[in-house]
C-alpha cells in the first residue's frame, strides 16, 4: 500500500474523533503513534475528560474492534484472558477468549486490579497471547492496551510497579480542557450530542494503513549521532541525584521508536533531535522513580527530565 495514502487516513483519523471529542489531538496523534509502535499506553486525567470516548472513537475511525474491561479489586485474570468451559454435549473443555481478544482493549482504572490479574494482562501485552492451560492463544493485529489510571484517587488501589509501567511505550496525560473548550463541549451536549452514539465518525483509515504506516516507520533513518543523543539522554536520568530509578535500554529503544514514528508522521524518513525531544517526556516520564527526598521536596519528574535533556549536546 502507498506509504502516503497511509499516512493521510491516520491523519484523517484526528479529524474524525474531533467529531465526538474536543481538542486532544495531541492525545489522538500518541495513540496513533502507539499503533503504528506497536505499543501500548498508560491514559491518565481525572474522571470525565473523556478517556473512554477516546478509545471508543479512534476505533471508530480506524475501523477496529474495540472492547472495554472496568477493572476491580475482585476482577479475576480469567475475567480478561478467557476460561476453560465445560461443553457436556460433547464432554469437553472448549476455550471461550475473554475481552483481551479484540484490537483496542480499554483497561479501565487498571490500578483498581490486584497484581495477580495485573499480571495476566502483562503476558497480553508483551508476548500478544495469552496462555490457558498450557495452551497458547495468540491475539489479534493490531493489539493495543490503553489503560486508564486516575492520579488523584489512591484509596483502594494496586499503583503499578516500575517492571510493568515500563511495558507502556507511553503515558499520556489528558488534561482538562480550556475553557473555550469546555464550552464547546457543553454547548455540543446542549444541542442534542450522546456520547454512546458514534455514527458522526466515519472509518477513514483501516488496519492496512496502519500495517503499512508501521512498515514505513521502519525505513525512516537513524543517524548514529541521534542514536547516541538517545542514549546520552537515557544515561543523564540514570546519574539525576533525585532519581532512584533511570531510564532503561528498553526505555532508549522506546524513544527510538516513537520518534521514528512523529518523523515518519511528519513525512519525513529521517529522525531529527526535535523529534527525539518531542516524544521524549510520553515515552520517558513514566519510567523514572522519585527518591524519597525528592517527592519530599516536591521536585517533579518532568523538570527532573527536562534538566537531564537540557544537560545532553544536541548533535548537529
Amino acid at each position: 500500500m502507498n506509504q502516503d495514502r497511509a499516512r493521510e487516513a491516520l491523519l484523517a483519523v484526528r479529524e474524525q474523533v474531533g467529531h465526538a471529542v474536543v481538542g486532544q489531538e495531541s492525545v489522538v496523534t500518541s495513540l496513533i503513534i502507539a499503533l503504528l509502535a506497536k505499543g501500548h499506553v498508560l491514559l491518565e486525567g481525572v474522571p470525565g475528560v473523556a478517556k473512554t470516548l477516546l478509545v471508543r472513537s479512534l476505533a471508530a475511525a480506524i475501523d477496529l474492534d474495540t472492547k472495554r474491561v472496568q477493572f476491580t479489586p475482585d476482577l479475576m485474570p480469567g475475567d480478561i484472558t478467557g476460561s476453560l468451559v465445560f461443553d457436556a454435549g460433547r464432554s469437553q473443555f472448549d476455550f471461550r477468549p475473554g475481552p483481551v481478544f479484540t484490537n483496542l482493549l480499554l483497561a479501565d482504572e487498571i490500578n483498581r486490579t490486584p497484581p495477580k490479574t495485573q499480571s495476566a494482562l502483562l503476558e497480553a501485552m508483551e508476548e500478544r497471547q495469552v496462555t490457558v492451560d498450557g495452551e497458547p492463544h495468540a491475539l489479534p493485529e493490531p493489539f493495543l492496551v490503553c489503560a486508564t489510571q486516575n492520579p488523584v484517587e489512591y484509596e483502594g488501589t494496586y499503583p503499578l510497579p516500575e517492571a510493568q509501567l515500563d511495558r507502556f511505550l507511553m503515558k499520556v496525560v489528558v488534561d482538562l480542557p480550556p475553557r473555550e473548550q469546555e464550552v464547546t463541549v457543553l454547548m455540543r451536549h446542549a444541542e442534542g450530542f450522546d456520547p454512546r452514539d458514534l455514527s458522526a465518525i466515519k472509518p477513514v483509515a483501516t488496519a492496512d494503513d496502519l500495517a503499512a504506516g508501521s512498515a514505513g516507520v521502519r525505513t525512516v533513518h537513524v543517524a548514529p549521532e541521534i542514536a547516541a543523543y538517545i542514549v546520552d539522554i537515557a544515561r543523564a536520568t540514570r546519574t539525576s541525584p533525585s532519581l532512584s530509578l533511570g531510564v532503561s535500554p528498553r526505555g532508549a529503544t522506546a524513544l527510538l521508536l516513537t520518534s521514528r514514528c512523529w518523523a515518519w508522521l511528519q513525512g519525513r524518513d529521517f529522525v531529527t533531535p526535535d523529534d527525539v525531544k518531542t516524544m521524549s517526556y510520553s515515552t520517558l516520564a513514566h519510567r523514572l522513580s522519585l527518591r524519597p527526598e525528592s517527592e519530599l521536596e516536591g521536585v517533579g519528574v518532568s523538570a527532573i527530565l527536562a534538566s537531564a535533556i537540557n544537560s545532553v549536546a544536541v548533535p548537529r
